[in-house]
């Protein structure tokens, strides 16, 4: 046989045999850029990631990850994850920021990966919200899967969702908008950003969850400022690996963050 051009027309009885080549073989490398450890030992490494950074090299992304600077930067990672996702124990989403923990050898991994399966381990998030949240707490639990029809959302309308809940609390309320602490108990992706959407409340400045209406000059200004989906992982609590030793973990607000609350404050008192 021979190839053919994508405009042919195929005749009944036409035989056509499809060749899909293999995968290019994807292997993060070591590259100089900077990142905040917070912690390092033998054994862990606990990371404050910036917004805009991937995690891990993925689809159309194989440089400019954590796992690059990481591999770069500390002296070992774990294995389980592969030659992809080294030391990676648990994500956070490209434009979220905040704590993430490092395994560097395998012992430590599967211990913290244990606590992740058992929630056990404390994360604390920090997410400016649109609208006015009716209570000063709450909780919003949902099966979340990958969305039937858009593959790179996630939604509680998936057939194959899985249990989900998300603890919060009012921290400030703003103009046109609520600072929430947010406490997921389990650790699905974009949970915190699916729960508050579809709860009416989407994160201010999310492209993907917030929906595609003209939104209030206030929110859209504050968005602007901001310019990714305001959550931050705040704090992150755990068990060391290999001492036992109970650890806690915060990272202060990154800068973005801050000039989009200080506009929302003062948008609130001059009444904009």
């Amino acid at each position: 046989g021979s190839a053919i051009k994508p405009s042919r027309k195929l005749v009944p009885g036409e035989t056509v045999v499809v060749t899909i080549p293999a995968p290019s073989p994807v292997e993060a490398e070591p590259e100089d850029i900077p990142v905040s450890v917070i912690y390092e030992d033998d054994y862990i490494a606990v990371i404050d990631k910036p917004a805009g950074m991937t995690v891990h090299p993925g689809a159309g992304v194989t440089k400019g990850t954590l796992v690059n600077a990481l591999l770069y930067r500390l002296d070992g990672l774990s294995g389980v994850g592969g030659k992809v996702r080294p030391g990676i124990v648990h994500r956070l989403d490209k434009n979220t920021s905040g704590v993430i923990v490092i395994a560097k050898d395998d012992a430590s991994h599967n211990s913290l990966a244990a606590q992740f399966k058992s929630r056990t381990v404390e994360k604390r998030y920090l997410a400016i919200v649109e609208g006015a949240m009716k209570t000063d707490s709450g909780s919003i639990s949902s099966r979340i899967g990958r969305h039937p029809t858009d593959r790179k959302k996630m939604s509680s309308r998936a057939p194959s969702g899985r249990e989900s809940l998300t603890l919060w609390r009012v921290r400030k309320r703003l103009k046109g908008t609520t600072l929430v602490e947010a406490r997921p108990r389990t650790g699905r992706t974009h949970q915190i950003r699916v729960h508050f959407a579809e709860a009416g409340h989407p994160l201010l400045a999310d492209e993907v969850y917030g929906g595609k209406g003209r939104k209030p000059h206030v929110i859209s200004a504050a968005a602007e400022i901001i310019g990714r989906h305001a959550l931050h992982a705040w704090k992150l609590a755990f068990t060391h690996p290999r001492t036992g030793e109970r650890m806690e973990f915060t990272s202060p607000m990154p800068e973005d963050m801050k000039k989009a609350l200080n506009f929302l404050s003062e948008a609130g008192e001059n009444n904009l």
